[in-house]
């Protein structure tokens, strides 16, 4: 018999200015329970440097397990992305976009995703170029995806997104802003490398839960989302994956 890993996984925490306190009794909860915290995007409200040393300081003596995640679309709003990256690097939080890290056995390959839609309505690259180029940044999205999982050297895989790679996660949202909450073009290497499974946000009133055209489950762990539906329990998706006795180890890698 193999270990398990437990992976909690969260999104959408809109950490602002003023989120000191807020986010320490759910952080606090994950450190009961999981072996990796995974943050699915939107870790701010504005993408603003104060906001993620307010995030950093939520996490800091509360969350004693590795921490890694993936940018969303408001963690660009100000233009400060990298000084957000950096900030919450020092603090030990991986942010992923288009590379991974393998811990315990789980390799987590992370983008942000990008918008377009699904299936035979998602948009297609024709017509001006502004809507080329829009659909070219889903394409390499979804490029920077495959090529993470493919390098992964781990027994598990499991996609790490801030958009929906299903239309089955976002299905409860209203019809106008379903192809700005995902896009198809993410599923296709989730599908192709085998991932145990995806975890996104994005979409605060969608679906907990669907799966990939292969059947490969996919969890939508935005916060606002996961409050509504759990009730009291704590507002985090909790992921328990095992790994075969000869593959696990305790060691962390990166790419």
């Amino acid at each position: 018999m193999g270990s398990v890993v437990r992976v909690a996984a969260v999104g959408d925490l809109h950490c602002g200015k003023d989120s000191q306190g807020a986010l320490q009794p759910l952080f606090a909860r994950v450190a009961d329970a999981a072996d990796v915290l995974v943050l699915c995007g939107d870790l701010t409200d504005y993408g603003l440097p104060e906001e993620a040393k307010v995030l950093v300081r939520e996490l800091a003596g509360t969350v004693k397990v590795p921490v890694l995640g993936v940018f969303g679309n408001h963690d660009y709003e100000s233009g400060h992305a990298d000084e957000v990256k950096t900030i919450l690097g020092d603090a030990g939080v991986r942010i992923l976009d288009g590379d991974f890290v393998e811990i315990g056995g789980v390799g987590f390959a992370g983008v942000k995703g990008f918008a377009g839609g699904f299936g035979d309505r998602a948009l297609q690259s024709w017509g001006e170029p502004v809507l080329k180029r829009f659909v070219r940044e889903a394409v390499e999205e979804a490029l920077k995806l495959e090529a993470a999982l493919a390098r992964i050297q781990a027994p598990r895989r499991l996609a790490v997104l801030h958009y929906s790679p299903v239309r089955s996660t976002v299905d409860q949202e209203p019809c106008e802003v379903v192809p700005f909450l995902g896009s198809s073009r993410l599923e296709e290497p989730i599908n192709r490398y085998g991932a145990v499974a995806a975890v996104h946000g994005h979409a605060h009133h969608g679906v907990a839960e669907g799966r990939t055209s292969t059947g490969i489950p996919v969890y939508n762990v935005a916060l606002p989302l996961l409050r509504a539906a759990y009730g009291d329990r704590p507002p985090f998706r909790l992921l328990e994956i095992p790994i075969p006795q000869e593959a696990a180890v305790p060691a962390a890698s990166t790419q």
